[in-house]
């Protein structure tokens, strides 16, 4: 395994912004990983694990000790009690996953198409978009255990999944190397079409869409809001939505809604969001000042999405932080709701 040196992280990303790891590896197999671990741990190094780069934001100073990207490979298909099972190296490109189901004519991750980053990384933050979550198709997920080195094959349960959170990032934050994901999927499944932009694409059809209809209508929906990776499109140069929609007690979301009439205007309904209390994180952005297309310097809003800070051009990442910082504290000035970022925060 070949252990790289001062290896700038910003390329590495989808936001583009970022300091150097002070070394850098990149692991194709199992006993890699384990010989990375013994690198890190024999020069008392910090360790990161980088996935595909495209959830995260990395400090200008960059990462002090040992970036992991795992490269593990592979996509093993069988079929078991009605299932189909995919073993999927954490390596692999998501979106090159979902293709691979879909042309298998596998329900369960054809909403999620085009997402960018790679299949180790979907479990850390319960990956979901358009009515759809990796929770809801993972089976396991094999780990590498970093307090007593062993390998080990976690449950769907065991892996605690909540919106947008797992042990991954929360209880056991930085014990557990993912190496592969295994995910169960419906053979001949029918395709979930429950959100508003999915259910006006296919407005007026006369039969269920099939999968691979379904998947060519979230890429163009994803492309329509710069949230599917195309060279040399300024407004892909995100980590994607960065903020979760919040969910709401009851009483929240009175005092949101009271504070909404007072204004003239009325919270978005959608059913998807509806059913778990949440509410549009896009719309409190919109509402508190930041429009599609705002500017502030080197970084702005994506003109396409509300929720997706960009990178204008030589953004640093403390130039990402300032936003953020202001888009929160307006959004808890003018709604009393505080919004929590969706990235992962690396050498702060």
């Amino acid at each position: 395994m070949n252990v790289l040196e001062n290896v700038p992280l910003a390329p590495l990303t989808t936001l583009k912004v970022g300091g150097r790891a002070r070394y850098f590896a990149e692991p194709k197999t199992t006993s890699e990983v384990v010989e990375a671990i013994q690198f890190a741990r024999l020069r008392d190094l910090p360790l990161f694990v980088l996935g595909g780069g495209s959830n995260l934001v990395i400090s200008d100073a960059g990462w002090p000790g040992l970036v992991l990207r795992i490269a593990i490979p592979g996509i093993d298909e069988r079929s078991e009690n009605g299932k189909t099972l995919f073993e999927v190296g954490a390596g692999e490109e998501w979106d090159r996953f979902v293709t691979r189901a879909v042309a298998r004519n596998c329900a369960g991750v054809e909403c999620l198409s085009g997402i960018p980053g790679s299949v180790g990384g979907t479990p850390v933050q319960n990956v979901g978009a358009y009515g759809q979550e990796v929770a809801e198709t993972i089976a396991s997920v094999l780990t590498l255990d970093l307090e007593d080195g062993q390998i080990r094959e976690l449950c769907a349960e065991a892996c605690g999944f909540e919106y947008r959170t797992s042990i991954f990032n929360t209880s056991e934050q930085g014990r557990f190397i993912i190496l592969r994901v295994t995910y169960s999927l419906e053979p001949g499944g029918k395709p979930r079409i429950e959100y508003a932009d999915l259910k006006k694409h296919f407005a007026g059809f006369q039969q269920t869409p099939s999968l691979s209809s379904t998947r060519e209508a979230v890429r163009r929906i994803r492309a329509s809001k710069a949230m599917l990776i195309t060279p040399g499109d300024e407004d892909c140069r995100s980590a994607g939505s960065f903020f979760k929609n919040p969910m709401l007690s009851p009483q929240q979301y009175d005092d949101l809604a009271a504070r909404a009439k007072a204004k003239g205007l009325q919270i978005p309904s959608y059913p998807a969001l509806d059913a778990q209390r949440k509410v549009s994180a896009a719309w409190l952005v919109e509402y508190s000042g930041f429009s599609k297309g705002y500017r502030s310097g080197r970084v702005g809003i994506s003109r396409k999405h509300s929720l997706a800070i960009v990178n204008r051009g030589e953004a640093t990442a403390d130039d990402i932080l300032a936003l953020k910082d202001h888009i929160q504290q307006r959004v808890e000035e003018l709604w009393g709701i505080h919004l929590k970022p969706e990235p992962v925060f690396v050498g702060f």
